[in-house]
């Protein structure tokens, strides 16, 4: 099983995307500094979670989160609310 995920930061409210195949383990490296990108912006909740069979297909939509489509979609549910449908 393969996951995206967004993460929020608690400290400056700017979101995080990404993909793993351990989500526990993941978000346990992001909050203790061990992700370069996040590292200064602990800590951070998860947001946002799907789950994927493929590597392949979790990429695909974590690119897409990443694009300027899906940034603009990401800003379209904070302003309405999650859950992410």
């Amino acid at each position: 099983m393969f996951y995206i995920y967004i993460l929020q930061s608690l400290k400056d409210s700017k979101t995080y995307v990404g993909y793993t195949n351990n989500l526990e383990r993941r978000l346990v490296e992001h909050n203790s500094g061990k992700n370069i990108t996040t590292r200064n912006r602990t800590p951070l909740e998860l947001l946002f979670s799907e789950n994927f069979e493929t590597s392949k297909e979790a990429r695909e939509r974590e690119l897409y989160w990443k694009s300027g489509g899906g940034r603009r979609k990401l800003k379209e549910f904070f302003e309405k609310g999650f859950p992410v449908t």
